[in-house]
């Protein structure tokens, strides 16, 4: 389409060719570029003090912040990555465990959710408590289960203060069909665990995206999209 709106304009004088040329392919590579980047917005639920921020810094800056203050409100920081050659920007998307800090935000934070990280912090049994009510709350806006989904321990690295056995917490992940993640932001020898949780998702939306594109039908020479409603289930959750 783009090729098609570029050689369909008026006729080229032969000294500046060079020039519009040399214009029209940047702008095909910069329509190019703009097609293929593609947006995930993933975000991360639990209690106040589980580590939600420290785990988005970890992931998309590759460090610990210094300095880590409740967050009011919605926040959010994104990392580009590339999976199987294709350029993806992750989204992640960091909200306050407070009630306090939420409710003018929580709407906000759930519409157009595309995965979902509940976080707890392993040595506080109360946080993986609470789980059920912050799945309650995603569930109660809306958000699809066919939305991948994936339970994280924060804080590992605090052998001694540990309070959810792994097993339990694995029980609870499988009965909500959720991938378990136990890891530590804060633990540089733990990044790579922590990269894993984000990558694991990315991956999982890129094949779910691609499948439903492959489902695109072309009908009177126009590209028309199935509805998701009746394209089977690909979900990986």
């Amino acid at each position: 389409m783009a090729n098609g709106g570029l050689s369909g304009g008026g006729s080229i004088n032969s000294s500046s060719k060079p020039r519009n040329l040399a214009s029209s392919l940047e702008l095909d590579s910069s329509l190019d570029h703009s097609v293929q980047t593609r947006i995930f917005k993933i975000i991360v639920i639990g209690d106040s003090n589980v580590g939600k921020t420290c785990l988005s810094f970890r992931f998309t800056g590759g460090s610990f912040p210094d300095k880590t203050e409740a967050t009011i409100g919605v926040d959010f920081r994104e990392k580009t990555v590339e999976i199987e050659g294709e350029k993806i920007k992750v989204q992640v998307w960091d909200t306050a465990g407070q009630e306090r800090f939420r409710k003018s935000m929580v709407e906000h934070y759930y519409r157009n959710v595309h995965a979902v990280v509940f976080v707890y912090d392993v040595t506080k049994m109360a946080s993986f408590e609470n789980l059920k009510t912050w799945i309650q709350e995603c569930n109660g806006h809306h958000v699809s289960p066919c939305v991948p989904r994936v339970l994280v321990g924060n804080k590992c690295d605090l052998v001694d203060q540990i309070q959810v056995p792994s097993n339990m917490a694995l029980k609870f992940a499988d009965s909500h069909n959720m991938l378990l993640f136990e890891t530590s932001a804060k633990d540089p020898k733990e990044s790579q665990n922590v990269e894993s949780i984000f990558m694991c998702l990315a991956c999982r939306l890129k094949a779910q995206k691609s499948l439903l594109y492959r489902d695109v039908e072309r009908q009177e020479g126009k590209v028309k999209l199935s509805d998701e409603s009746t394209i089977k289930n690909t979900c990986p959750c």
